[in-house]
């Protein structure tokens, strides 16, 4: 079981997708593991047959702990010619044939050495479009096609007036191959990890806390009795905010992208911290000093079925709207299908919750350790409310902003809580404080 993270010690492992006697290829996904931060699937570096699995799905095992063994090709194909080897010339020794191995981890020392692997797949030829000429694609598919390692200069774009489109991106690595889940090994495994236990008369279950609701549990508490906490509340109208929202939705720029409350607020918020750059910061305890952070990596609380989890945007600061709404989009997919990488668990310098999904209208959030700001926001809610000097019906959002007070005073908090109050009130501030 390597280490899979940062400094983690045990992961469970969810699902095997391999049994004694399959063959493995180098790279091959073999199981997925659920770790303190994030499910994370397993590749085998080795081609050969699987010996053993030595945990069921459900254990928890400690990082370092063998859960498989694969025998190499290379290793047979060396057992075969043994006899020919050990009566070779005289005093010769014959090579140790390479014993079972653990994924993530090197092997026994021997004579023989892995080849190297020669098969490439050459790149499909460019199309003949002109040196200078530049494919159309937004900047959302931009990105993916980055991501995924496409030029889009061989994309074949399918989208109105020439413009290439997430599918055609997509088309161009061709159909994923489908995850392969065969039966359960018969091998008898260690005994599985412990299930809820019901009390004899069923009025109670008793679940077994780990991986990412122990990992959040002992964060929330380093950090609530390390750090001490500020809270502060703002109500603000923001009807014109939720008019720019659905004209957003109308606009082709945006079009397949999640579009929503929690994107203006991010961006207000990063508008605020701009103008309050002291907010983003961490308190180093150990060589007492304070760290001024000059990029932004966003947090976004996230609900998963495993517990709540942060993945955060990088250098969400230099992101422009539609691109802050891509990566969001990106972030809130992968986190609920379970796949958010521990890289983007990571380095969060402010994090934003949005418990307004929930009907609530605020609360007092707890920082994540190692970030000095966390926002709330709340249920965006018709109320009454004195606009241009007479009652009228507004949507109105409460926010509340938790701060390290060791770092942060009341006037800097306070400013960047205004601040982004009142980039939602009138968001045309968007364009003039950016």
């Amino acid at each position: 079981m390597p280490d899979v993270g940062e400094g983690l010690t045990e992961a469970e492992i969810l699902a095997w997708y391999v049994r004694p006697g399959d063959p493995v290829t180098d790279g091959q996904v073999v199981c997925e593991v659920e770790t303190a931060k994030a499910a994370v699937e397993l590749p085998i570096p080795y081609t050969g047959v699987v010996g053993e699995l030595r945990f069921p799905e459900g254990a928890s095992v400690d990082v370092g702990a063998v859960i498989i063994t694969v025998t190499e090709a290379e290793a047979e194909a060396e057992a075969e010619t043994e006899t020919e080897t050990e009566t070779g010339a005289a005093g010769e020794a014959a090579p140790q044939g390479r014993q079972p191995v653990l994924v993530g981890y090197g092997v026994a020392e021997s004579a023989t050495k892995r080849r190297a692997r020669t098969t490439a797949v050459p790149p499909p030829p460019l199309r003949s479009n002109g040196a200078d000429a530049r494919p159309l694609a937004k900047p959302p598919v931009r990105k993916l096609a980055k991501d995924l390692g496409v030029d889009l200069r061989v994309v074949i774009p399918s989208g109105p007036g020439g413009t290439v489109t997430r599918d055609d991106v997509h088309a161009v690595l061709g159909p994923a191959a489908p995850r392969r889940q065969p039966p359960r090994p018969t091998a008898a495994p260690a005994p599985a990890a412990p299930a809820p236990v019901a009390a004899a008369d069923a009025r109670e279950t008793r679940t077994p806390v780990k991986g990412v609701r122990r990992a959040t549990a002992q964060a929330m508490v380093a950090s609530a009795f390390t750090a001490p906490h500020v809270t502060e509340f703002v109500t603000a109208d923001v009807t014109r905010t939720m008019k720019l929202i659905e004209e957003l939705r109308q606009d082709k720029a945006f079009e397949g992208l999640r579009v929503n409350p929690l994107l203006l607020v991010s961006k207000a918020l990063l508008v605020a911290i701009r103008r309050n750059p002291g907010i983003n910061a961490a308190w180093d305890e150990q060589n007492q000093e304070t760290v001024q952070k000059h990029y932004v990596n966003l947090g976004i609380a996230a609900a998963t079925p495993r517990g709540l989890i942060v993945p955060n945007i990088k250098d969400a600061h230099a992101r422009t709207l539609l691109e802050l709404a891509a990566e969001m989009g990106e972030l809130v997919t992968t986190a609920r299908a379970g796949r958010t990488p521990p890289a983007a668990l990571r380095g969060g310098t402010v994090t934003i919750t949005n418990i307004g999904v929930f009907g609530v209208d605020t609360g007092t959030p707890i920082l994540n350790p190692g970030e000095s700001a966390i926002l709330a926001a709340g249920a965006i809610k018709l109320r009454p409310w004195v606009h241009k000097g007479r009652v009228k019906p507004r949507q109105v959002i409460t926010l509340a902003l938790s701060f390290d007070h060791r770092l942060v005073d009341g006037e800097l908090g306070s400013k960047v809580l205004a601040d982004t109050a009142a980039v939602l009130e009138q968001p045309k501030r968007l364009i003039t404080w950016s």
